[in-house]
């Protein structure tokens, strides 16, 4: 196993690195700091939490911020607000990573500010990497401050619910169909349509037939045109109040045109084809996999050489972790995954800290000291959690479920953002 042993003197905090202000990053920097202060056992340790934004975007939330103004506000939490981790030694820095030197244990971060950049080397002792995958708009926001996010977010709601043709949602994945059932439950008024290429809804998950089949259903029960078999081919824009380019008061619409021929009129065309990719070019290939996922063990500490860089081996291993969605592991991906994988890492790494702890006081050589008990991550099996409108659906191992009771159980009244604040104890830890 790499080593993760400090030269710094016992006393001193260890410091932990986390990048990735999310499920996983948020979830890792809770529990972590729970851990080392047990009373019986303290432990100090400084934690700072590097992410490109200026707060807690609630990913899941995302269809319903991009449809209803009021909920935009409440989906993105600044750093300040984030209650639970306002303490001396927690620190957040808005930038982000260019590199991550896992020899030196040091990490290079661009920050921005107003005017310039500044850039500057990070030193730790453990290292967390939870930046999640880089998704386009509109699946998320693009802008990296809240009072920027308000105004992309305010802008597409505009144009949205102002239409004068059908809205026209391109892409029949988990993001489309919530993005397609959010925007008709909250905008009656709105003619939504919803276009796949292939015959099922949800084509790209490893999901039983009866789980895509509901998807449709209730999304057409919702209100929604569903159309299958339909692969764009083109939307190319119209003039302004149709009497030539830049003309009018009205809205573009768009004559769009899809492979089989069917032809339509839409306000608006919204891509929800997810091509996420990882947000890890900031980690060495060794680390990485082939399509640029974070190979890790059960413990969600890094792997040693099994990585792009054949035969290289990723030194002080052990005390490098990555959670949530960069992780090369089996599953769908999900918030409910990344916050238990974040937990794990914060664990294991909780344990690491203790016996290197023990081995100082007791003056013991690498054999010695406590004997960390690692939690492990399971293979996941395929599950998902779908929020249509104002029902749900789940499907797991335990089989499927649909209907208003799914939706208050996984998603509440608010597309799971307080059941994910609460869990993550994000706004203070209740005597």
């Amino acid at each position: 196993m790499g080593s993760y042993i400090r030269g710094e003197d016992a006393s001193s905090s260890y410091k932990v690195l986390i990048a990735g202000c999310s499920y996983a990053g948020l979830s890792a920097a809770v529990n972590l700091l729970e851990q080392c202060d047990n009373t019986d056992s303290p432990i100090p340790v400084d934690v700072t939490i590097v992410d490109e934004r200026d707060g807690f975007y609630h990913l899941i939330g995302s269809p319903l911020a991009l449809a209803v103004k009021e909920y935009s506000e409440k989906a993105w939490v600044e750093f300040k607000d984030i209650k639970v981790l306002q303490r001396p030694n927690v620190r957040f820095i808005q930038g982000a990573l260019s590199r991550v030197d896992p020899a030196n244990k040091t990490a290079t971060i661009v920050s921005d500010r107003p005017a310039h950049a500044t850039t500057h080397q990070e030193k730790y002792d453990f290292f967390l990497a939870a930046t999640g995958l880089r998704r386009q708009w509109p699946v998320v926001p693009q802008s990296l401050s809240r009072k920027l996010y308000l105004q992309e977010a305010g802008r597409h709601i505009d144009a949205v619910t102002q239409s004068t043709a059908p809205v026209l949602v391109v892409g029949g994945g988990a993001v489309g169909i919530e993005m397609a059932a959010e925007l008709k439950v909250s905008q009656p008024h709105v003619n939504v349509t919803l276009a796949h290429s292939r015959d099922k809804l949800l084509s790209s998950e490893p999901l039983p037939d009866a789980a895509k089949e509901c998807a449709r259903d209730l999304a057409a029960e919702s209100g929604v045109e569903v159309l299958l078999n339909h692969r764009l081919a083109s939307a190319k824009p119209k003039t302004r109040g149709g009497s030539g380019e830049g003309e009018g008061e009205g809205p573009y619409e768009y004559d769009v045109e899809f492979e089989n021929g069917h032809r339509m009129v839409a306000s608006e065309v919204i891509t929800a084809i997810s091509r996420s990719v990882p947000s890890t070019v900031f980690l060495p290939r060794e680390a990485l996999s082939a399509d640029g996922y974070v190979n890790v063990r059960p413990t969600m500490q890094f792997e040693t050489g099994t990585g792009a860089g054949a035969g290289a081996t990723v030194p002080n291993a052990d005390a490098h972790f990555a959670s949530g969605d960069l992780i090369n592991w089996s599953g769908i991906k999900r918030c409910g995954a990344a916050m238990h994988e974040g937990k794990l890492a914060a664990l294991n790494m909780h344990q690491l800290m203790l016996r290197e702890r023990e081995r100082r006081r007791e003056g013991e050589g690498e054999g010695g000291g406590h004997e960390p008990v690692f939690q492990k991550l399971g293979e996941i099996p395929p599950m998902i959690g779908l929020a249509v409108g104002r029902t749900a659906m789940s499907c797991g191992p335990d089989g499927m479920d649909y209907g208003p009771e799914v939706m208050r159980t996984f998603f509440g009244d608010d597309l799971g953002f307080k059941i994910c604040w609460d869990h993550l104890r994000l706004g203070g830890i209740k005597a």
